[in-house]
């Protein structure tokens, strides 16, 4: 059994219903709901994927929660198998009911095990709940599920977006987490051995500005988004094992 650094909410094991209710009321802001987010971030990581010339076929959603993204995954990806991991039972039996299968199947993060074969791992808001000291133990967690070449898409809030405090406002869960700016996030990651390879900003636009989302294409390079992605890459060649 596998060790996961503690969170530092506890807190946070609240009714998962309840969460995404709270997270839906925070993004309306935004113009999106939750489901919305996570195509939205799971088509640009499919269009990066594209471009690097990469086809996963298994996937780590680290910190999983109910489940909701996997059938994007799925869809999206074209991935054969989704592996969820998350430290809340609850969250993890609402699922299981959802969308367990052969295919998918949901475990705490201690009931992982690490193994270097996994070829994507996709993180989305996790980190700011760690404390700055787990979050290194984390990043060595997430090293040792992929396998060499393995990638990293790490999705985290952006705090130099009023929306998102405003949305992290809105959850219980958030408010007493620790936000990650980009430029953290890479030496994060580049400190645990990780090859950076893209940031993008995206989330850019409120509903009264729909009409200019086509432009975030061109703008993602600038951080102005709500959320942002650090997409890595666990090297080929072994340099370090965090």
């Amino acid at each position: 059994m596998t060790t996961h650094p503690r969170f530092h909410n506890l807190a946070c094991d609240v009714d998962a219903a309840d969460d995404d209710a709270a997270l839906a009321q925070g993004l309306a802001v935004s113009g999106a709901d939750n489901r919305d987010g996570v195509r939205g971030r799971l088509a640009w990581l499919a269009a990066c994927l594209r471009k690097l010339g990469e086809q996963p076929t298994t996937v780590m959603d680290y910190g999983c929660g109910i489940g909701a993204a996997t059938p994007a995954f799925f869809e999206g990806l074209g991935v054969t198998a989704v592996v969820g991991t998350d430290r809340a039972p609850r969250a993890l039996d609402v699922a299981r009911q959802a969308y367990g299968s052969e295919r998918a199947r949901f475990l705490l993060f201690d009931h992982y095990h690490p193994h270097a074969a996994l070829d994507l791992v996709y993180c989305h808001g996790v980190f700011h709940h760690l404390l700055p000291y787990a979050r290194v133990a984390a990043v060595a967690y997430v090293w040792q599920a992929l396998r060499p070449g393995g990638l990293w898409a790490f999705w985290e809030h952006n705090p130099w977006h009023p929306g998102t405090r405003y949305v992290m406002h809105r959850r219980p869960c958030d408010r007493d987490a620790i936000p990650l700016t980009p430029p953290e996030a890479r030496r994060l990651l580049l400190a645990g051995g990780f090859e950076i390879l893209r940031t993008d900003f995206l989330c850019l636009f409120p509903r009264r500005l729909t009409w200019l989302r086509g432009l975030e294409a061109r703008l993602v390079r600038w951080p102005l988004g709500a959320q942002y992605q650090v997409l890595c890459r666990r090297p080929y060649l072994k340099r370090r094992c965090p």
